[in-house]
């Protein structure tokens, strides 16, 4: 017969304990779904730089994808601006935080920052709630209980689709762009 618990190595009760701790947090109900993170105080954040103004010949590079439009510290800006004249900027301030996110380090900052992530563009309702499907968010949740630099990637994959398909052609088009190249 079993011999029971005590004939197990100490490690493995160990580890039995903590993956029983895990699922007893998910077993729990939360009013919201974000409580399975733990929440902790931000730190305010840092005064961005100036940036340069690029060359005619450097904006027009910015044709060729969204990419060096969000990889050009004054194309993101722009870019930005650009979707607040529209009242749509929550898109690229996700795919912001979502880059910022991913090269966080801590394990504590980790959370602060995808808690907040959630709330304000994930979670229905949220203040700037993006535009993904449900599987999208069910995904997203999930992968909120084990956090990792990849946490997002999916629903930041589909909101830069998106902005590649429907704001960056606005934005080329836009006056705000075409005075871009030519000063």
């Amino acid at each position: 017969m079993c011999k029971g618990l005590a004939a197990l190595p100490q490690t493995c009760l160990e580890r039995a304990k903590e993956i029983k701790s895990k699922l007893g947090v998910l077993l729990q109900k939360p009013e919201n779904a974000i409580d399975l993170i733990i929440p902790y105080p931000e730190k305010t954040e840092k005064k961005p730089e100036k940036l340069q103004k690029p060359t005619p010949e450097e904006a027009a590079q910015w044709r060729e994808s969204l990419d060096r439009v969000l990889s050009n510290g004054y194309g993101l800006n722009a870019f930005r601006s650009f979707l607040q004249s529209e009242f749509s900027d929550e898109n690229v301030e996700f795919w912001v935080s979502c880059e910022d996110f991913k090269k966080t380090k801590n394990p504590v900052k980790m959370a602060t920052k995808a808690k907040k992530i959630y709330e304000d563009f994930i979670q229905s309702e949220g203040p700037r709630e993006v535009n993904i499907d449900h599987f999208t968010k069910d995904v997203t949740l999930r992968n909120l209980v084990d956090l990792s630099p990849a946490t997002f990637d999916l629903a930041q994959k589909r909101i830069y689709a998106l902005m590649e398909k429907d704001s960056f052609g606005r934005f080329l088009r836009s006056e705000q762009y075409q005075e871009l190249l030519v000063n």
